[in-house]
């Protein structure tokens, strides 16, 4: 089993169980990018949404996903999986509280997958 793993909102996950589909924050015309490596998730985590709360980390399971997964890179040559179009919920494993320390930073959930 392979796990891909996106940060979100608690309610847009909340929004997204009610239509059993889950559309990216970003990028909805070209797809949204998540994390395929527990470092990759804690690097975004802290580049994008330091301090934020509010936040869930979802666990797909990459051979439930219906719309198409790239793996492209960025720079620096690391390769994040990118899905093209909305998600079926059906594919979400589990979903972790995903909160900021004191400091603003996030470290990784203890009860991962």
């Amino acid at each position: 089993m392979s796990i891909i793993l996106h940060i979100t909102k608690r309610d847009r996950w909340e929004d997204a169980k009610s239509t059993n589909v889950y559309r990216g924050d970003t990028l909805e015309s070209e797809g949204f990018i998540h994390c395929s490596t527990l470092e990759q998730v804690i690097k975004v985590a802290n580049a994008f949404f330091k301090s934020q709360n509010g936040l869930v980390l979802l666990c797909l399971e990459s051979e439930k996903v219906k719309p198409e997964i790239k793996y492209e890179g960025i720079d620096g040559g690391e390769l994040f999986p990118h899905i093209y179009g909305a998600l079926n919920i059906d594919a979400v494993v589990q979903v972790v509280a995903f909160e900021s320390g004191e400091d603003g930073l996030f470290e990784l959930p203890g009860e991962l997958v």
